[in-house]
């Protein structure tokens, strides 16, 4: 676990449909209708509810973010955010964009009182972010964020849904507490 003021960041091996934590983070599509990997999970664990209520919000563009109701989930929130697909983007709007899916993010948290929040390791499946560069941008970004905002207690978790995924995040968490 790295503390970051009065917040902490820590990664975790599972499944993000599972966390008791304020607001779940859903590497979503731009249309927010349910798709493959996370996106389908999480539609899928909070049930048809949660899909009405992102039909009412027009979508989201990418590098932006949208909360909802959680639903069935035992998390009282999704934050849904659209990341960058890698290979159409240069690596630099492709950073910037992705770097903007966590604060805003984090804004949204902030902005409805949230304490407890987990990202899914956003725009590294099928989006083709490469998976150390992605967990550079997540890691970094978060830090920077609970830096900059000392008056809110917030735990953040990396949910993590191989040993792969994990192994990278733990890795860059280390890195950051070492500096």
């Amino acid at each position: 676990m790295v503390r970051v003021g009065a917040s902490t960041m820590d990664a975790w091996l599972g499944d993000i449909t599972t966390l008791e934590v304020d607001a779940i983070v859903n590497a979503a599509n731009s249309r927010l209708l349910g798709g493959g990997g996370v996106d389908g999970a999480i539609h899928a664990a909070a049930g048809p509810k949660l899909l009405e209520e992102c039909r009412t919000l027009g979508g989201c563009p990418t590098g932006e973010a949208r909360i909802t109701s959680g639903y069935r989930l035992p998390a009282a929130h999704v934050i849904h955010t659209v990341g960058p697909i890698y290979p159409r983007e240069t690596p630099e709007r492709a950073a910037e964009l992705l770097a903007s899916c966590y604060t805003r993010s984090l804004d949204l948290a902030a902005e409805h009182g949230l304490s407890s929040v987990a990202f899914s390791a956003i725009s590294t499946g099928v989006y083709g972010y490469p998976l150390a560069e992605a967990t550079a941008v997540a890691v970094e970004v978060t830090r920077a964020w609970l830096a900059g905002h000392p008056e809110i207690a917030m735990h953040v978790t990396f949910c993590c849904f191989d040993e792969r995924t994990l192994e990278a995040y733990e890795a860059e968490l280390a890195h950051v507490a070492n500096h």
